[in-house]
């Protein structure tokens, strides 16, 4: 084993392994951190809590320019109707439920039954209509270059839900 000279002194020596053992407990921390399973399941958990704050500006950065689903929507589309639903629930609250989580190469994605509750006229309407389905909802998220962090929304899918040209 690599050993330091004798002339070093104790509180170097300390020190250095200190040192050295931290740099490990980081590497280990990041290494599972920036697994690709670890970072759907932040990016999904950290895109739902930011609908229910309402900050479209955070939510945008979520999703990729290359968003479509079988809807229809690209990015742009799906930011209005986001806004747009979100609009008429005061207070949201959006519980998760089952969540699972599956990877291929550059591509995550996130299941579950998603639930939503809050307050005002409309509200009632639109919980009804997303708490009732049966399937559950399918986020794919895309790795966007070699940074582990950098994952972004390119499709949500939902067998069960219909939507029509003019919202649900």
């Amino acid at each position: 084993m690599w050993a330091l000279p004798s002339c070093v002194p104790p509180n170097f020596r300390n020190g250095l392994y200190a040192g050295l053992l931290l740099a490990a407990i980081v590497g280990i921390f990041l290494a599972r951190l920036w697994q690709p399973e670890r970072q759907v399941q932040l990016h999904s958990a950290h895109l739902l809590a930011q609908i229910e704050k309402k900050n479209w500006s955070a939510v945008a950065a979520f999703i990729g320019n290359d968003y479509q689903d079988r809807w229809g929507d690209d990015r742009t589309v799906l930011l209005e109707r986001l806004r747009e639903v979100f609009h008429f629930v005061g207070n949201p609250t959006i519980s998760v439920k089952d969540a699972g989580i599956r990877t291929e190469s550059a591509r995550g994605f996130w299941r579950a039954r998603i639930t939503i509750k809050g307050t005002g006229e409309f509200a009632p309407v639109i919980e009804e209509r997303v708490n009732s389905l049966p399937a559950p909802f399918e986020l794919e998220w895309r790795r966007g270059s070699s940074k582990p962090w950098d994952w972004k929304l390119v499709r949500v899918e939902n067998a069960a839900l219909e939507i029509s040209n003019n919202g649900l």
